[in-house]
This record gives C-alpha cells, structure tokens and sequence, in this order.
C-alpha cells in the first residue's frame, strides 16, 4: 500500500494549501464537505496524474474515502483500502476510454470520477458495489472546456459528490444493472467499461512537480535544460495541446497552467513554476512566448517533448520527472509536502491507526462544530 499511501499524502498537502483557493472557497456555500475537498485538491492542478487515463484519480476519490471514513469514525487505514479500491476502479476506466474520451471533448478526471469515488464509499458503507458504480456511471459528465477556469476542478469536486451519493442510494437498497449502466456510459461519452486489475494504476501514476498541466511538463523541463531562445520550437504529441490549448498570453494564472508556450517562456526566464507562479500573469513571459512556435507529433510519447532551435534539437524529454520512470525520491517528496501543508502532514499516514478525522484535520479540510 506504500505507493497508494504517497499519492494520498501528496493529494492531502494539495488540498491543505487549494482549499482557500477562490473555487474552493465557493464550493463551502454547497455545505458538502466532499466537494469543497474535492475542489480543494484539485484546484492547484498539482495532484497526481496517471496519464494512460489522463486523468487525476486521487482527485475525486481521496476526498470521499476521507470524508466518509471521518464521518463513520474509521481508521486512516481503512480510508487508505477504500481509496485504493476506488482509485484503481478509476483508473481501469480512465484508461480503456482513452483517448475517446479526450477526442471527444470530454473531461476524463471528471467522467470516470464519479465510478472511482462510489467504488470507494460503497467499500467503507459495505454497500452494493455494482449499483453504486452504476449509479455513478448514469451521471458521469464533465467537459475540457472547463479548463484554465474554476469550472475544472468544480467539475471534478461535483464528480466525487456523485460517486458518494451513488453509494449511499446503494447502501439504501437501490439496485441498478451495472451492465446496463456501462452500454448507456459507452454509447455517450465513447469511453470504455473496464474492470480494475491490482495496483496496476498507481504503478503508473505521476507524483507531480510543478503545479500545472502535466501535458505541459515536459516543456518545463526540456525549456529548464536550455538557454538558447532563438527560434525556439517546442514539439509535443497532438494530445498534450489538447490538454494544454492557450496560446502565449494567457488571460489568468488558471489559463497560464494549460499554455505550453508560456510555460515554456516562463521555465526560460525564472526557471519552473511554483505555485506561487500563477498568481499572476508574467508580461515578460508573454512577450517571450509570442517567439515560440508549438508543433505536434504523432509519433512522440505522449509525454515527450522535444525542443528545436534554429533547426537543431536542443533537449528532448520523454518523460518528466515526477513520472513512473523517473520518480521523486522519498525526500523531494517529503519536500514538497511539507511546502505545501507543514511537516506534520508529511507524517500524517505513519500510522494508519489513527482516526481519519485527523487527517481531515490536518489538511484544514474539517467541518467546524456547530
């Protein structure tokens, strides 16, 4: 469970540090904890990213096994099950409909969210699973054009709010065929049904490290490498400029995570991006981002990049770090925990006995009393 356990901890500290983000904020008026959490989580684009999905499976999920795991008075340990059940459901999902679901417009994270969080509630609620998964499956929903706006991570917050109210219709006794919930799933959105196979996901999930699109970091670390900015090129797969489509002057920080010249330009002059990058929008950035052109290539990786200037390659990347090949080590992990909520929240799953309101507690994430 060691690396279901990092990619929570890593998703707690980037919920600690979003949940006074602006769309975080607006989710409190819901008064549903699971959506602010999820909103929270999510918002900084800096939570974890399986790519073979495109799709963030801690974001709707953590936040449920959380919340109702506080709620029940389980353990963290227990929460840790349900979220690995629920994140690998997701995942097998997000994986089979890729990449329908990305040609089509739709938002994996937010379509396949809801099935991952109903798998995860229905575990610690001992309800139906296939119903609540159906249920979730007959609402799923959520487009790309929320990106580089609060729609994306407000989408992705109302998504881990159907998966726990699935589960809980589920709990109530509410049977629907899962069968028949996955034709209808496939017929709309032309994604695909999959059953999960163990810890095939998080095998393959990306601790992330920079605080953006993860379509847009092989730029950042190929852009890192280099000085030259002649003529600079910046070659990606034809899906990384789907997921990452402005162009160099982005309106906003929230559109700034999701510009791949930008980003590139910014990477140039300052190095990468923190978080504290995107509150604002740097002009000189932009000036620099209007000199650089962004292609696409079928045949790259879907997380490669490759960077051309003056006709020759200047840096390529494959896969950037953060990735499954080329993971953070436990201290830079460590670090970037701790930047983002404290050293105590580092800490938080050594011990999976301790009450998962704690954790609640210790992200900032918990209702006050009455």
């Amino acid at each position: 469970m060691r690396e279901y356990a990092l990619a929570l901890v890593d998703w707690l500290a980037c919920a600690a540090r979003g949940r006074e983000e602006p769309a975080a904020r607006a989710a409190l008026e819901l008064d549903e904890p699971a959506v602010h959490a999820g909103v929270a989580g999510h918002v900084l684009d800096f939570d974890d990213t399986y790519l073979p999905g495109i799709a963030h499976l801690s974001a709707p999920v953590a936040p449920v096994a959380l919340v109702l795991g506080a709620e029940l008075g389980r353990s963290a340990g227990d929460v840790l099950a349900a979220y690995a059940e629920g994140f690998e459901a997701m995942g097998a999902i997000a994986r089979a409909s890729h990449p329908a679901l990305y040609d089509r417009g739709w938002h994996p994270t937010a379509v396949c969210g809801g099935a991952g969080a109903a798998v995860a509630a229905a575990g610690l609620l001992k309800a139906d699973r296939d119903s609540a998964e159906a249920i979730a499956l007959l609402r799923a929903g959520g487009v790309r054009a929320a990106f580089g706006s609060h729609g994306k991570s407000l989408q992705v917050g109302l998504a881990a709010a159907t998966g726990l109210q699935a589960a809980r219709l589920a709990a109530g006794g509410a049977r629907v065929p899962l069968a028949e919930a996955v034709r209808g799933f496939e017929e709309v959105t032309g994604g695909r049904y999959a059953a999960p196979a163990a810890e095939r996901a998080v095998r393959e999930n990306w601790i992330k490290a920079w605080p953006c699109c993860l379509q847009t970091h092989g730029a950042i670390e190929a852009a890192s490498r280099v000085r030259d900015r002649r003529e600079l090129s910046v070659i990606v797969h034809p899906v990384s400029l789907q997921a990452a489509a402005y162009g160099p002057r982005p309106r906003d920080g929230l559109q700034a995570k999701f510009s791949i010249p930008y980003l590139t330009a910014y990477t140039l002059l300052h190095g990468p991006p923190r978080v504290e990058s995107f509150d604002e929008v740097d002009r000189d950035a932009c000036a620099l981002a209007e000199r650089i052109e962004v292609r696409t290539d079928g045949g790259l990786l879907e997380s490669e990049c490759v960077l051309v200037s003056d006709g020759r390659e200047v840096a390529r990347v494959e896969a950037a770090r953060g990735s499954p090949k080329r993971p953070m080590d436990a201290n830079v992990l460590r670090e970037k925990v701790s930047a983002l909520a404290g050293e105590s929240l580092a800490d938080a799953l050594d011990d999976l006995d301790r009450p998962a309101a704690e954790l609640l507690e210790l992200a900032g994430l918990a209702r006050p009393a009455p």
